[in-house]
């Protein structure tokens, strides 16, 4: 059974920074990213209403609202505030009717107010409920932005994860995660990574203990957060177990139900393997834009032979 995530609504006040004009003492947490623009709602229409979403006035509710006597815009927004939803946020900064007011009180709903216009207030908080509310995971591994890659290193403790990540710090590339990554869908195409608050900027190298990676490499080698492009399996090295050489055949990950691309990687003494995740992030970006290079050499060996 999928685990139902929230997010409260304090939060989204302060993320938006949503001016409180009557916020009871009652913690309200909201669990679904839609929103609704009660328009139909104003005129009665009641079929398929979802009383979970945040309910968001703009200029033409307002208008429609206005045009009523007090005693009629009492009537229709009872009939809203009783569903009892757990939020109305009014846009544009609309003057708030003293009859919504009553009702908010009455029903005990909070009613908060941004200057944002309606439509670009509700993308942003689809966007960010889409965040903060997307299905999630925690992968133990390390996670770096590599050229703009987000890599994702996965592997036995022990392996070089860590000490990996450290040589591509030196060489100009940023941390986001080490030993537990949270992994988020945010998306039905996208997978976002970060690391738990308590360890946010710490690296574990062992021989040497925690390391401050933000106070030594600088701000410019930390990352709070990095789509994840491409995941790197890194295992011991076996000898006498075939490794891909070409790439043609292409591997995949399934972390919350999407196929990330994915390489197994060997490791032993003597290979570099910030060099080889370097390459790994160019190679994953061509490909991404319809270049393989494996397939371009199969097809000139292909047409050499046809001669």
């Amino acid at each position: 059974m999928a685990e139902n995530f929230t997010v409260s609504l304090d939060k989204i006040i302060k993320e938006f920074k949503l001016e409180s004009i009557y916020l009871p003492e009652k913690e309200v947490l909201i669990d679904t990213a839609d929103v609704n623009r009660p328009g139909l709602q104003m005129v009665g229409f009641y079929d398929y209403f979802d009383a979970t979403r945040i309910q968001i006035l703009g200029r033409v509710e307002n208008s429609y609202l206005e045009d009523m006597t007090s005693k009629e815009r009492y009537e229709h927004l009872g009939k809203f505030f009783e569903k009892r939803v757990p939020a109305v946020i009014v846009a544009r900064n609309i003057p708030i009717l003293p009859e919504m007011l009553e009702l908010a009180k009455k029903y005990d709903t909070p009613v908060l107010r941004t200057s944002t216009p309606t439509s670009a207030f509700m993308s942003a908080l689809i966007a960010y409920l889409n965040v903060e509310l997307a299905p999630r995971i925690t992968r133990h591994g390390v996670l770096v932005e590599v050229y703009g890659e987000g890599i994702l290193i996965l592997g036995e403790s022990g392996v070089g994860k860590s000490e990996a990540a450290v040589e591509l710090m030196k060489r100009g590339h940023r941390l986001v995660a080490d030993d537990a990554v949270e992994i988020k869908k945010v998306s039905s195409k996208s997978l976002v990574g970060s690391s738990p608050d308590i360890i946010r900027h710490f690296i574990e190298i062992r021989g040497i203990g925690i390391v401050d990676v933000k106070r030594i490499f600088g701000m410019g080698a930390v990352k709070d957060t990095e789509k994840i492009d491409l995941v790197i399996h890194l295992e011991t090295w076996q000898k006498g177990k075939q490794y891909d050489r070409l790439g043609l055949v292409d591997e995949y990950t399934n972390i919350l139900g999407l196929d990330i691309p994915s390489l197994t990687i060997p490791v032993r003494p003597g290979r570099n393997l910030a060099i080889i995740f370097e390459v790994a992030a160019m190679n994953n970006r061509q490909r991404r834009m319809g270049y393989n290079a494996a397939e371009e050499l199969n097809k000139r060996i292909m047409e050499q032979m046809s001669f």
